[in-house]
């Protein structure tokens, strides 16, 4: 399938999504033209506040393939991601995003991330979700523990 092929695929699969009753999003993992998995908005239905397309796709592909890493694969997906979906795409390695509809369109429809992306630039002590180190002193040792480990696989 050529790339355009499969951006349609995200959006017919976000318009559909809608028709329902989930959100207005759709996305497509794809390794040399073939779709490998799809996902859509399932936030509502599912309760799961993570439930995003872009996730889902991620999620699928991942079974399917048998690794967390996605290298050699693409996604498609109907709007550019929100910050959550934008850095599971980053930890899923995949090669490169394709994107339709854009966060300023996504604002307008009242799907506005940009609160999370200023509260990103913040330091932890000014955002607005209060949060404070807690036993730093006991939860080093799982990292000093995974330092040390020989057969680790790194991801």
């Amino acid at each position: 399938m050529t790339k355009e092929e499969l951006m349609r695929k995200a959006i017919e699969l976000s318009i559909e999504n809608v028709q329902n009753g989930g959100g207005p999003f759709g996305a497509v993992i794809a390794k040399d033209g073939e779709i490998i998995a799809t996902g859509v908005n399932r936030v509502t239905d599912s309760c799961d506040p993570t439930a995003h397309a872009e996730v889902s796709a991620i999620r699928a592909a991942a079974t399917i393939l048998k690794t967390f890493n996605l290298s050699g694969c693409e996604i498609y997906t109907s709007c550019e991601p929100c910050p959550m979906c934008l850095g599971a795409i980053y930890w899923a390695r995949l090669d490169k995003m394709y994107y339709g509809n854009n966060k300023t369109d996504a604002k307008e429809i009242g799907f506005d991330d940009s609160f999370i992306y200023d509260e990103l630039a913040l330091k932890p002590q000014d955002r607005k979700l209060p949060s404070e180190v807690l036993l730093h002193n006991e939860a080093i040792k799982a990292f000093e523990v995974w330092a040390g480990k020989d057969d680790k696989i790194e991801y």
